[in-house]
C-alpha cells in the first residue's frame, strides 16, 4: 500500500531537516569566504598604495642625492684559502 504524500515518516523529516541545515551552513560558509576575499583585496590595495608611495619617495630621494653618493663601495667578503695537495 502506498503512503499519501502528506504522510511523512520520521526518517524523511530528519533527512529533510539535515539537508536544510546543510544548505544553510553552506550558504553561510560561502558568504564568509566572500567577505574574507573582499577584505584581502582591500588590504592588497592598501599595501600597494603604501608600496608605491614608498617607491616614489625613494626614487625622489635617489634623484636628489649627490653624484658621489651613488657609488657605493663594494662589500668585502672573506675568501677561504684552499690547500691543494
Amino acid at each position: 500500500m502506498a503512503k499519501k504524500p502528506e504522510e511523512l515518516s520520521a526518517e524523511r523529516l530528519a533527512k529533510a531537516q539535515r539537508q536544510r541545515l546543510a544548505a544553510e551552513a553552506g550558504a553561510q560558509a560561502i558568504a564568509e569566504v566572500e567577505r574574507d576575499a573582499i577584505a584581502v583585496r582591500k588590504n592588497m590595495v592598501r599595501l600597494r598604495a603604501l608600496r608605491e608611495a614608498r617607491d616614489a619617495e625613494a626614487a625622489a630621494q635617489a634623484g636628489a642625492a649627490p653624484a658621489g653618493a651613488a657609488s657605493v663601495a663594494a662589500k668585502r667578503t672573506k675568501r677561504v684559502k684552499r690547500i691543494v695537495r
